[in-house]
């Protein structure tokens, strides 16, 4: 399972060189997630319309290994952007992946865009 984690890794936007179009903002619910397949991986999208963002992140959750994240609960904690992992409330920020209980689990993250009410997430790869 280790081998499945280590494929993630968080992306900022100037390294990107993939912008992989998922879909249409139709697409995907309102303050709710949606998971997205690129490559080998699963990509939970989030349409934080409460806060007028869009987020991407690993689905997979680090502390049991199940693809969760994109049914997880999301929010805030303190204004910092959150997803709650549906399985033991993980909470982890959707800006840079922390855990937000201080535990010592993180996610990947990836920059998302809007480009003619079509979704697109940034990739290394």
């Amino acid at each position: 399972m280790q081998d499945i984690l280590n494929q993630y890794d968080t992306v900022n936007e100037a390294d990107v060189k993939t912008w992989f179009e998922v879909g249409t903002v139709c697409d995907f619910p309102e303050n709710s997630g949606a998971c997205i397949k690129y490559k080998t991986k699963q990509i939970a999208v989030y349409n934080f319309t409460r806060m007028s963002k869009w987020y991407a992140c690993q689905n997979l959750c680090p502390h049991k290994m199940e693809m969760v994240l994109s049914l997880g609960m999301i929010g805030d904690k303190a204004g910092v952007p959150k997803v709650a992992c549906p399985m033991h409330k993980k909470n982890f920020s959707l800006e840079d992946g922390s855990n937000l209980t201080g535990e010592d689990l993180k996610i990947a993250v990836y920059p998302v865009k809007i480009e003619n009410g079509n979704v697109y997430i940034g990739f290394a790869d």
